[in-house]
């Protein structure tokens, strides 16, 4: 059970970080450990070569662990990225991204967790990534 559903989580993100509304995240599904992300890149998300660009690829990382912690412990904009590694494994079609996290541990002040990103009708992952977030101690 979560506490916060996936229409809660986009409305959330529309509210606190209206400036990356452009990007088009999309929460497909949600339960209380992991989180199915989705986002059509567009050209401005391609590098040279029609590949998808790390930054891109890192934002869909980070705002799936985000939004899969959220969803464990309510609307906490303060929670902040403490780690994020990444590991870029294969070239990313332009298309759809589909980002698939898995929350591994909840503490009271940090949470660890990891995301595959896989191309639309790849099987294989073209980037896997863990993040670590600190949780504000709460008053």
């Amino acid at each position: 059970m979560t506490v916060m559903s996936p229409a809660m989580l986009q409305e959330f993100m529309g509210q606190q970080f209206p400036e990356i509304e452009h990007m088009g995240f999309e929460v497909v599904s949600i339960d209380a450990s992991s989180i199915v992300m989705q986002m059509q890149t567009k050209p401005k998300d391609l590098r040279p070569g029609g590949t998808v660009s790390g930054p891109t690829l890192m934002s869909l990382t980070d705002v799936t662990m985000y939004l899969l912690l959220l969803a464990q412990i309510g609307p906490v904009a303060l929670a902040v990225t403490t780690n994020l590694n990444i590991n870029f494994l294969r070239k990313p079609k332009s298309g759809k991204l589909r980002a698939e996290g898995r929350l591994l541990k909840l503490g009271k002040l940090l949470a660890t967790g990891d995301v595959s990103i896989y191309s639309d009708g790849d099987e294989k992952p073209v980037a896997h990534a863990t993040l670590t977030y600190a949780i504000p101690p709460q008053k």
